[in-house]
């Protein structure tokens, strides 16, 4: 295994230290940090190349200039790190990404997460319903969404998203017409996932109609998104649908110990409800971080109490939902916030953000910053969601079709194992592994920065810095966001290999 590591590491840095060098001297040939001075009509304007000259060593050859470059570089092995500096801004180039790694951290993790998770969701159901009305619009959807340019995306998030929302505010209430329409899209919608014959379609479009207008009827009325709220009603009925899906996705129906450890931590949720408003009064990063550890911890505790011959699927399924319902009452405290942070004078009854990553000058507690940062992630975040969604859809698809076609599928049916079974423990485990090649890819190439959108919602990220400093000839900063992005990738490269490992056994790491 360390040799294995070694191996891969060294390999990786003589990659690293090619590629630098290569985008080091295509920059020193295609870039002139002097074209401002030599267009210049100032009188010291020799002096002033000559100066710059001297401050980045441009009579240096170079590949030498690289050689110095590459002596500063290494220093982050040890801690101490010399990217150069900025000759724009005046600022380490390391300071400068301390800067915009946080801000394109914060920005694609959300959108990975969700994309990730919802297009294999979403893939791995149309697989399952090949060739249903429900496949073809998925296939239709996704096949849109990937040929969308995304500068369109982030425009028409902007103009109705953020500026048609906030107009639409100052009275939201839905139309009859309005109502209609969407229950009638929404029942065409769950009657296609639901699948089943004739009868059981239209009970579930009925049912899925009747349901969305009574829902917008009553956001209608009461004014629900002005001053929005869960409950612990909400809280106990959305917490009783996730205890029951993880319970039959992980244990399947029969296991009725991993239900009802899960449906305890439901319980749990809704009785402590009332304490832990007490507790979210004084909230910040590491207690929300801490309780998210002891939901879990509960969980496991819980499943392992109910015992059985399988204890593992019960502590699975109840910490699952634990997490579940932790996230939904994180969810409602935050919705507390909204009237303040909406009535604030800074935001004027205009809460969705188009542009930075926080609202200057606002004051609030953190529940308050945290809805704040939540409203300018919420557009980038679709965005992106949107584009990679189109992708990670088409790959779980094709993947799990694949390997439903494969031989040791059909002995696992022919001995009887139920079909849960079959998908969940033999079908997915497998079809994640083409997966595993473009996942951490995908999210190392993120983490260089979404360009475009980070551009069209003024956000200071990776993409941001890199624009800049290219624009300027700054080629310190360029460098910089390549060391970073290409060291992300090489060691992608060896997490695939891991995860590989992790999903079939007959690969070794070692080998």
């Amino acid at each position: 295994m360390l040799a294995f590591i070694g191996r891969r590491l060294i390999s990786s840095i003589i990659v690293l230290i090619g590629a630098t060098f290569i985008v080091y001297m295509l920059l020193s040939y295609s870039i002139d940090p002097l074209e401002d001075l030599r267009t210049s009509t100032s009188p010291n304007k020799e002096a002033l190349i000559e100066a710059r000259v001297r401050a980045l060593n441009l009579d240096t050859p170079p590949a030498i200039r690289y050689l110095l470059w590459l002596r500063g570089a290494s220093g982050c092995v040890v801690g101490v790190c010399d990217l150069g500096t900025s000759w724009i801004t005046n600022q380490p180039v390391t300071a400068m990404l301390s800067t915009a790694l946080p801000s394109t951290l914060q920005l694609v993790l959300a959108s990975t997460v969700l994309a990730i998770g919802l297009g294999v969701v979403v893939g791995i159901s149309s697989a399952l319903r090949q060739y249903t009305g429900f496949d073809y619009g998925v296939t239709l959807m996704s096949f849109v969404l990937y040929s969308l340019p995304s500068f369109w995306v982030a425009v028409l998030l902007k103009t109705w998203g953020a500026i048609g929302f906030n107009d639409f505010l100052r009275d939201p209430t839905f139309s009859v017409p309005v109502i209609i329409g969407a229950s009638l899209v929404s029942g065409a919608v769950w009657s296609a996932l639901v699948a089943g014959d004739a009868r059981r379609r239209t009970i579930t479009f009925a049912s899925a109609a009747l349901a969305t207008g009574a829902a917008m009827a009553y956001l209608s009325s009461s004014a629900w998104l002005l001053d929005p709220s869960l409950g612990p009603v909400v809280i106990g009925v959305l917490g009783a649908a996730i205890a029951y899906g993880v319970s039959v996705v992980t244990a399947g129906t029969r296991n009725r110990r991993a239900l009802f450890s899960a449906l305890t931590m439901v319980v749990l949720g809704v009785v402590l409800y009332v304490p832990l408003q007490y507790v979210f009064a004084g909230a910040s990063t590491p207690l929300i971080l801490g309780l998210a550890v002891l939901t879990v911890a509960a969980g496991l505790l819980v499943g392992w109490l109910f015992g059985g011959p399988d204890r593992a699927l019960s502590m699975r399924a109840a910490a699952i939902t634990g997490i579940g319902v932790g996230a939904l009452l994180f969810v409602d405290r935050v919705m507390g916030a909204w009237q303040v942070y909406s009535n604030s004078s800074r935001i004027n009854n205009r809460p969705i953000a188009t542009i930075g990553s926080q609202t200057p000058g606002l004051k609030g507690d953190y529940w308050v910053s945290t809805l704040d940062t939540f409203t300018h992630l919420l557009l980038p975040t679709i965005a992106l969601i949107l584009i990679s969604f189109a992708a990670y859809t088409r790959y779980s698809r094709s993947s799990l079709l694949e390997v439903m076609n494969q031989d040791y599928i059909r002995t696992a049916r022919a001995k009887g194992l139920p079909e849960r079974v079959v998908i969940v423990r033999h079908a997915f485990r497998n079809a994640l592994i083409p997966l595993a090649t473009v996942v951490p890819l995908d999210i190392a190439a993120l983490f260089g920065g979404a360009i475009i959108t980070e551009r069209i919602f003024a956000w200071s990220g990776m993409g941001t810095m890199f624009l800049t400093a290219l624009r300027a000839s700054d080629a310190n900063p360029v460098m910089g966001y390549f060391i970073v992005a290409g060291s992300l990738l090489v060691l992608a490269n060896i997490v695939v290999d891991f995860v590989y490992a992790a999903l079939d056994p007959r690969i070794r790491v070692n080998a």
